[in-house]
């Protein structure tokens, strides 16, 4: 692998165990020498400790974020040996590691009871009973959010009511039924609720939970219930606790896509989001292209829900650019790339589409975000989310400002002051480049700055890791809806919402026969969820709550042929542009859920393992 593994490591350390320095308020951290009674003899110190809960969120570079990269059809990891590449090879098992997360989100959830049992000790002179108050709902929200991710990751939680003690007998605490669970969380986020704004008025508060961001949450939960993982699966039917308690629902419930709809529908009807546009930054026109892109480079925004403010974005940045600068680490793939649409709105299956899968572009695209003369056809005239989402062969390097920096991408034969990515075989980012190379023959660009330099490994810090942003939940909406009226105007107006906002006609334009018809706006509506929401999580989620992730065509993983020898020919060489098989994926269905490592399942004799682990 030509990677400089030692930089690579000191990198990973960073984003494991650094926060980026900032005057957040989220990047303070609690004195771990203080006792428990120091702790609430002041302000400062309560609040530390209520930062340091927040620190068990997880977001893009974390240890525990398994599924932005590298796990779903939507990309790969360059490097043999990471977790993701373990298990999309089937190489791990109940004692295996892989984003282990059920312990911190466990800490975080016993941390929460600590905090809520003892801010009131701290002197009402110091903090106000008001500020008191929402704390402990920030508490309880946090609380809510681990256990959601519990349940996303693993299933059935242990649901605890306060903190346990040191020779607590822990075999009497046996796992809750999913439905027990998620009414448990609903009614954390009922209660978190009660004392948080619906928006926060300063700027100095984003990054807290507010009362969407609780409906938000709820809205989640009801769509997982509704998925097929969790409604009516038969391979859950022998999924019980030692005494017989079924953990997963038995059978299935049409009805749970209304509770999904009507969740989503409260957060749309609370008036406190709306789709970003570059309007919002102050452009006299609209532009898609800086709509679908800046979301992700704005300090905040009005589509963003909840969000992480302190995660690392050098290191996201480093890992997705390509080389020399960059790692070319997150690599997307051809299954995304074909997934986007071209710019009349049309799948590149379709023979309206006008697309065209070989040969060079003639002339540059109509807009500046468009593809240029000399590019390969199958990137000419697609949507713009492709050209804001996407790195491809000879793309100009968006990380690098000024022609110098530029050049340095290119070998002395392109330096035209462009920058344009080779990631053909010997080019710079190819795979006999001297340093990193690209396996797939693309980059992730979401989230990727203009502003940086990562030749120089200098990142702008602008914008939260999105956590949960307004076009998910008009996607849970239209999905929802569709699954159970599926001749409801609403499926239409909400879809048109995102893909209007992308600079896409309206699917009832595009595809009338779509509408009205279940499967087919169904396809629509995954394929629109799996382009939006890209590199976000949500593929992975998406796929497992519906039982597809396991489907051979969601494992079998396509790329260019980076490995074909340009011999010198550079971007003219075509062989580079065939679509060839990059990896046939192993799977087990057991894999719907992440094991529980053997040594908890040996702690907790109540605590039974999941299906197949």
């Amino acid at each position: 692998m030509k990677i400089n593994h030692k930089l690579f490591q000191l990198l990973t350390t960073l984003c494991l165990l650094i926060a980026i320095s900032s005057c957040d308020y989220l990047d303070q951290q609690p004195d771990n020498l203080l006792t428990g009674d120091q702790i609430w003899q002041t302000r400062a110190n309560a609040e530390a400790y209520l930062h340091n809960i927040y620190s068990y969120i997880q977001a893009g570079g974390d240890g525990g974020d398994y599924r932005c990269m590298g796990v779903t059809d939507e990309s790969s990891v360059n490097i043999a040996t990471v977790n993701a590449r373990q298990i999309v090879s089937g190489n791990w098992s109940a004692a295996s590691w892989y984003y282990y997360t059920w312990g911190d989100y466990y800490t975080g959830i016993r941390k929460s009871f600590i905090f809520e049992d003892n801010v009131d000790r701290v002197p009402s002179e110091l903090l106000s009973d008001e500020l008191k108050k929402q704390y402990k709902s920030e508490v309880l929200f946090l609380r809510g959010w681990f256990y959601w991710k519990i349940l996303q990751q693993y299933g059935p939680f242990v649901k605890l009511t306060g903190v346990l003690s040191q020779d607590e007998d822990f075999n009497q605490y046996p796992r809750a039924p999913f439905e027990e669970c998620v009414a448990h969380i609903n009614e954390l986020m009922d209660l978190a609720a009660a004392n948080l704004p619906l928006q926060w008025s300063s700027s100095s508060n984003y990054g807290r939970p507010t009362q969407g961001a609780c409906l938000a949450v709820k809205a989640q939960m009801a769509i997982l219930a509704a998925s097929p993982l969790w409604n009516g699966n038969p391979a859950f039917s022998a999924f019980k606790n030692p005494d017989g308690t079924s953990l997963a629902p038995l059978s299935y419930d049409a009805n749970k896509w209304k509770t999904a709809a009507d969740a989503a529908k409260a957060v749309i009807e609370s008036g406190a989001y709306r789709l970003y546009t570059n309007l919002d930054s102050g452009d006299d026109t609209f532009d898609p292209y800086l709509s679908v892109r800046n979301i992700f480079l704005t300090t905040w925004n009005n589509e963003i829900i909840f969000g992480k403010t302190n995660w690392s974005r050098w290191g996201f940045t480093k890992c997705a650019s390509p080389g020399p600068g960059g790692y070319n680490m997150y690599n997307a793939t051809q299954n995304l790339v074909d997934a986007f649409s071209t710019s009349n709105g049309r799948t590149i299956n379709d023979a309206k589409s006008g697309y065209v899968e070989s040969g060079f572009s003639m002339a540059d695209g109509t807009k500046y975000w468009e593809h240029k003369k000399g590019q390969w056809n199958m990137y000419a005239n697609r949507e713009p989310r492709f050209y804001a989402y996407i790195q491809y062969n000879g793309r100009p390097v968006l990380p690098a400002p000024t022609t110098d920096d530029k050049n340095y991408y290119s070998s002395p034969s392109n330096a035209d002051g462009t920058g344009k990515i080779e990631l053909y075989y010997t080019g710079k980012s190819g795979q006999k480049s001297a340093g990193s190379n690209n396996i797939t023959g693309y980059d992730a660009l979401k989230r990727i700055s203009p502003n940086d330099n990562i030749r120089y490994d200098a990142s702008s810090y602008q914008g939260p890791y999105i956590l949960m942003r307004y076009a998910e939940i008009l996607l849970n909406y239209v999905e929802a809806l569709n699954e159970y009226d599926p001749t409801n105007a609403d499926i239409v107006r909400y879809l048109n919402l995102v893909r209007e906002r992308a600079g896409l006609p309206g699917i009832d334009k595009v595809y009338p026969e779509a509408v009205g018809n279940k499967e087919r706006m169904r396809e629509f509506i995954l394929r629109e969820r799996q382009v939006e929401l890209c590199f976000e999580d949500d593929r992975y989620n998406t796929l497992v709550r519906r039982l597809l992730l396991g489907k051979p065509e969601y494992q079998t993983i396509y790329s260019m042929n980076v490995n074909a020898d340009d011999r010198g020919a550079g971007f003219s060489f075509t062989g580079f542009y065939t679509r060839t098989l990059f990896q046939k994926r192993t799977w087990n269905d057991k894999m719907y859920l992440f094991p529980i490592q053997q040594t908890d399942i040996e702690r907790d004799r109540a605590l039974v393992q999941n299906p197949g682990w």
